[in-house]
């Protein structure tokens, strides 16, 4: 089982940055990749992809309209995996979450339906 905690989040203002962080333990010899993801308030089963990291390699995904405002990566022992959100604004508002993937070819790291595990996400608020 892997598990997944996200942090980092909280309430800023337009503009702000906030870096979030997604510890995963468990059977990590398993992992393929982490993603982010996030969730407006109220919907809960409309999870927007945002960024995904692999885990042995380093390559990167992203949402084209995010590319560039928000950044992925992991520090040097894989853990955390980081989401460096810059220039937030209020569209962004939501609850982040982290989610694993055992299996996958790259190219499918944007597909939500994907995902084996998910953390119990953090909130991040913007106000304008």
């Amino acid at each position: 089982q892997v598990r997944l905690i996200e942090s980092g989040g909280g309430s800023v203002q337009a503009g702000a940055s906030l870096r979030l962080s997604c510890f995963v333990s468990g059977r990590t010899r398993s992992n393929y990749g982490v993603g982010w993801f996030r969730q407006p308030p109220g919907n809960e089963r409309d999870r927007e992809f945002v960024a995904a990291v692999t885990w042995n390699d380093d390559r990167s995904g992203y949402a084209e309209y995010l590319k560039g405002r928000f950044t992925a990566s992991k520090d040097n022992a894989k853990n955390p995996v980081y989401l460096q959100m810059n220039s937030l604004n209020p569209g962004d508002t939501a609850v982040y979450r982290c989610a694993s993937i055992a299996s996958a070819d790259f190219d499918e790291i944007r597909q939500t339906d994907i995902y084996d595990n998910w953390g119990q996400g953090t909130q991040v608020t913007v106000s304008s």
